[in-house]
């Protein structure tokens, strides 16, 4: 579809103008045109802006009927167009179950049929369209894409010249997609390693570290042309709740959130982050009044805006999720945060009874109008800066030209090598040789794929050594292996030379650990890969050799073959402590810790 090179003759002009400063909020002659955008907007249209919402579908007008028979159900809708028409939203959140994200090119298409609907109806604003792409664990947006590692391996490279990169690729490839809102990085610190949300999310334990990589990626992310979100304020890294299921509540003090949960918002905030996300915890030291930081004017405008000076757009975590609904009801939930000073209402459960929400508040005076005018030039600030008010639209060229060309997954590969951590390596059992180790049987937790179009794990282990010259099998076992498999996996072990375990947050009751024992009780060498926690190398003490690779993503499980190959030397180091097992007081390996191969 040709670009549109003026959208909107009052926004002339804007975006270059709002794109010279970090943060693009400074008042000037274009501000005023925005301004007057807004001034010019319906109640109704203003509302609509806020909101950022999920809809079914491939095509922004001829979904599946799947895919429709979803959107009635859950919007009263019935495609990408219709809500647009009907809600005005301001923002839609792409997600691979939703079947927004099947191919570049389809992804492209379905984002230039969503700014067309919009731009059409009267005074019709463009789309601000996102989606979580973390990469690692998380990522909505899979091959033929570049999948690059996630945080906790980018931590455990410790190179914020790669964190750059990553974030850089990344941005540029959604970008090219018609996403310009990307919900990364995580700017929590992990400092739980019982976090069931977070984890290999988090770039680590050490704060300053975690700063130093959030602030690389915002860099890196915007500097494509892609709005960053820094995640989850206040800071959800110590939590043993998750706030999809549950409400988390955060006991630090005042000052232990300062000195451990702050540093990377503030560095986001330094760096010219251009939205923050909120978190649906409670934080007693922070507001005492037990409400989430969502819905919390304390934290929000008192913390957020007025102590660390942030005058982006805020956005809200799912509104579906637990943690936000357990103290009220859906329709309370909307007005409340934008009291507490949020500006973009995430993936309400019903858009219906929460646009609706909104705009009686205002008509009953709870909200005011300028109240809603604020939150919605902040985001038109937001478009203008990301140029969408003047070229909305993106080319099937600038796909080919972008997404997953050869350089972007070389660089993927590059940086993932950096990132591999040798945790035990006993013996020097490590890197495997062709002549000692020619035969390897490989085994272990497959868990589901995160974009939904790599691994399984196992089998890309065993397809990149046998590339590198070793002979391989492959058996899966799974996260909770039977006995059956455990016998299986013995019996295959007879005869090889070495086997590779790939482990998945095991635990102390966990099979995955008799299958460790068994295979070791076969005297055949045993390595274990940790596919995503590193903390599982604690319940494994008899292995004589154990990487972290922190996701099973092909690039990093790839990279973790090639360092058990010897192919690459192991350089990354731990970002996060892991605790011992018998003592969770004490340390079993701490931050930093990292083994090399003897040249």
């Amino acid at each position: 579809m040709p670009s549109r090179r003026t959208v909107l003759a009052a926004s002339a002009g804007v975006t270059a103008a709002l794109a010279v400063g970090p943060t693009a909020q400074a008042a000037g002659p274009d501000d005023k045109a925005l301004r007057r955008l807004v001034s010019r907007m319906t109640l109704k249209e203003k509302v609509g802006q806020l909101f950022v919402m999920r809809v079914y579908g491939h095509s922004a007008t001829r979904p599946d009927q799947a895919d429709i028979d979803a959107n009635l159900r859950e919007i009263g809708v019935r495609t990408a167009a219709e809500l647009v028409a009907k809600y005005r939203v301001g923002g839609i959140i792409y997600f691979s179950w939703a079947h927004n994200t099947r191919d570049p090119h389809q992804i492209a298409a379905l984002s230039n049929g969503i700014q067309k609907a919009s731009l059409k109806l009267p005074r019709g604003l463009p789309v601000l369209i996102s989606t979580d792409q973390e990469h690692g664990i998380v990522a909505r947006v899979g091959k033929p894409a570049t999948l690059l590692p996630g945080a906790m391996a980018l931590g455990a490279g410790g190179s914020p010249t790669d964190a750059r990169e990553a974030g850089r690729i990344g941005g540029a490839e959604l970008r090219a997609l018609g996403i310009r809102q990307d919900y990364a990085p995580v700017a929590d610190v992990n400092v739980n390693p019982a976090n069931p949300v977070i984890g290999v999310r988090s770039f680590g334990a050490d704060p300053t570290a975690v700063a130093g990589l959030v602030a690389a990626q915002v860099k890196g992310y915007q500097g494509s042309g892609v709005a960053a979100t820094a995640k989850h304020f206040p800071g959800h890294g110590d939590t043993a709740v998750d706030s999809h299921y549950g409400f988390p509540v955060i006991e630090h003090t005042r000052q232990q959130w300062e000195t451990l949960d702050a540093p990377p918002f503030r560095a986001a905030i330094r760096a010219g982050i251009d939205s923050i996300m909120t978190a649906h915890i409670m934080v007693p030291a922070l507001d005492p009044s037990g409400d989430p930081a969502t819905l919390s004017r304390p934290i929000l405008t008192g913390i957020l805006r007025e102590r660390l000076g942030y005058d982006g757009v805020v956005v809200t975590d799912s509104l579906g999720m637990q943690g936000v609904r357990e103290k009220y009801g859906d329709d309370q939930v909307p007005v409340l945060a934008l009291k507490a000073g949020v500006d973009q209402l995430l993936n309400p459960p019903s858009l219906d009874v929460a646009w609706n929400a909104v705009l009686n508040a205002v008509r009953a005076g709870e909200l005011t109008e300028a109240r809603l005018d604020r939150s919605v030039l902040r985001i038109l600030r937001l478009k203008a800066k990301l140029g969408l008010l003047d070229k909305p639209y993106v080319t099937a060229a600038g796909v080919d030209r972008v997404v997953g060309v050869r350089r972007n997954l070389d660089a993927a590969d590059r940086i993932a090598e950096r990132t591999t951590t040798l945790l035990v390596n006993e013996g020097s059992l490590l890197p495997l040789s062709r002549r000692t180790h020619k035969k390897v049987l490989v085994v272990g937790a497959d868990p589901a794929s995160p974009s939904g179009t790599t691994g399984p794990p196992t089998a890309v282990l065993a397809a990149e050594l046998a590339s590198l010259g070793f002979t391989t099998s492959r058996l899966p076992t799974g996260t909770s292996p039977t006995q059956a498999l455990i016998d299986q996996a013995v019996a295959a072990a007879r005869g090889k030379d070495a086997v590779v375990v790939g482990t998945y947050n095991v635990t102390a009751g966990s099979t995955q650990r008799t299958l460790v024992e068994r295979l070791l009780a076969t005297g055949v060498p045993v390595v274990a890969v940790a596919l995503r926690n590193p903390y599982d190398v604690a319940q494994l003490p008899q292995v004589k050799g154990c990487l972290a690779a922190y996701s099973w993503t092909d690039v990093e499980v790839r990279a973790a073959a090639r360092v058990l190959a010897g192919r690459v030397a192991p350089r990354g180091r731990l970002p996060v402590p892991v605790q011992r097992a018998d003592d969770p007081t004490r340390v079993l390996y701490a931050i930093g810790h990292g083994l090399s191969y003897r040249s």
